[in-house]
């Protein structure tokens, strides 16, 4: 594996002083509040969503084909490349495409309130479909200017703030979401949920437009060379072989996760907490919780060898899944839940800083938006289609026999990082 990012500064990002350099940058406060905003819409297309739809007597399989509206998060590497070739008349490369995603939030957002899944479950739905791809849009907009306004030794600490202001976002649109319809009504939830796409708005209305020197090169290309030449060079630079091993790695590595994702609210409510329970407990400790397990994932990246991190981060993935096998034992007791969502959480927000700087050091400075893209849509492609049937098999099973299932769906994973150990370039 090899990687074109600028070496420019890289000495002075080593070391724990240079960590500690890293995360004092602007950019990584930037990086803070765009997080926040990529993470909000995804909860509220996610697991927030489903928890509303159970909410309103809505069966587990009718869940988890609703989930399939949320797939332009999977798609999104179709039009990254035009996003990547046409920059938009305003605000600049990266930060016009920014502030349009946005704003199509909030209107999408506040279109969902007004309507409900009662009033038109097939309108609703395309509402949600029409969330999902402006949140698509903007991650691929946020990952690009992530890797572009800073060096590649500081993206670890841009991808620990990232994820710290992402897992915010999924305070608000988790916790905050579920208390205020706990109090008020989805309706009330949805609007404010909104309302607070306004912070990353103005954060990246404020933020600055990253050095146009390192993205030149694909406006000088046609459009249909737009579309190939990311893959292009992605293939020549790795090889045939290489490339679609790195691909597949990166395309299982969250499977465990992502195969529980659409049936976690279901489940909780299943198994007789309620939504004031869910709130407290996943989506306001349990934030906080992966919140840490991201900061340690940002240092170890920094630190150690990211081939080990790849290791541990795997392995913990899997094995946490099996936690939920306490809240499936013991229903409505508090001190089960606690556990599985500590074993999760801290899991998640270790493995998901390690993810995206392995997948930040696989991308070409010139096609960062569409290559990057490419890589996310795979890294949750295989959970989204295991999602959406997930409530067939535990229709057809139990949620235990299902948890395990995921437990174990990590071995391939870990396999093929086996063969990929000597392959992988370490800085």
């Amino acid at each position: 594996m090899t990687t074109n990012s600028s070496a420019t500064d890289d000495n002075n990002y080593k070391g724990w002083s240079g960590i500690k350099r890293a995360f004092a940058t602007p950019s990584a406060l930037t990086l803070l509040f765009l997080g926040f905003g990529s993470g909000l819409p995804f909860m509220l297309v996610g697991i927030t969503l489903s928890t509303w739809l159970r909410d309103t007597g809505i069966t587990l399989s009718a869940i988890g084909l609703v989930s399939y509206a949320s797939f332009f998060y999977v798609l999104k590497f179709l039009w990254a490349p035009l996003i990547d070739r046409y920059p938009l008349p305003f605000l600049g490369r990266r930060r016009g495409w920014l502030a349009l995603s946005q704003l199509l939030l909030i209107v999408a957002l506040s279109t969902m309130a007004i309507l409900g899944p009662t009033t038109s479950l097939t309108l609703f739905v395309i509402m949600v479909g029409l969330t999902a791809f402006a949140g698509a849009t903007q991650d691929i907009v946020v990952d690009a200017y992530r890797i572009e306004v800073a060096p590649a030794q500081s993206q670890a600490a841009l991808a620990a703030t990232y994820t710290l202001g992402y897992r915010f976002g999924l305070i608000i649109s988790g916790a905050i979401a579920l208390y205020l319809a706990e109090l008020f009504s989805w309706k009330i939830a949805y609007f404010m949920m909104a309302s607070a796409m306004l912070l990353p708005l103005l954060a990246g209305l404020l933020s600055k437009e990253p050095d146009p020197e390192n993205v030149l090169r694909i406006r000088e290309i046609n459009l249909s060379d737009a579309f190939v030449k990311p893959f292009e060079e992605f293939f020549s630079r790795n090889g045939v072989l290489l490339a679609l091993a790195l691909l597949g790695f990166v395309g299982l590595f969250k499977l465990p996760d992502q195969m529980i994702g659409v049936l976690a609210g279901p489940f909780y409510l299943d198994s007789g907490y309620t939504k004031a329970d869910i709130a407290t407990i996943a989506k306001l400790y349990g934030v906080w919780i992966g919140i840490a397990g991201a900061f340690l994932g940002g240092v170890c990246v920094a630190a150690f060898d990211i081939r080990r991190m790849l290791v541990i981060a795997c392995i913990a993935v899997g094995v946490s899944n099996l936690a939920f096998l306490l809240m499936a034992i013991h229903p409505s007791e508090a001190w089960a839940f606690f556990a599985a969502i500590s074993a999760d959480n801290l899991s998640q927000g270790f493995a998901g800083v390690v993810l995206i700087a392995f997948m930040s050091g696989l991308t070409d400075r010139n096609f960062t938006a569409t290559q990057y893209a490419l890589l996310v849509s795979l890294a949750n492609l295989p959970g989204k289609f295991i999602g959406g049937v997930s409530g067939y098999i535990v229709e057809a099973t139990n949620y235990q026999t299902f948890f395990i299932f995921s437990s174990i769906s990590v071995i391939p994973t870990l396999l093929l990082l086996a063969w990929l150990w000597n392959k992988i370039q370490v800085k």
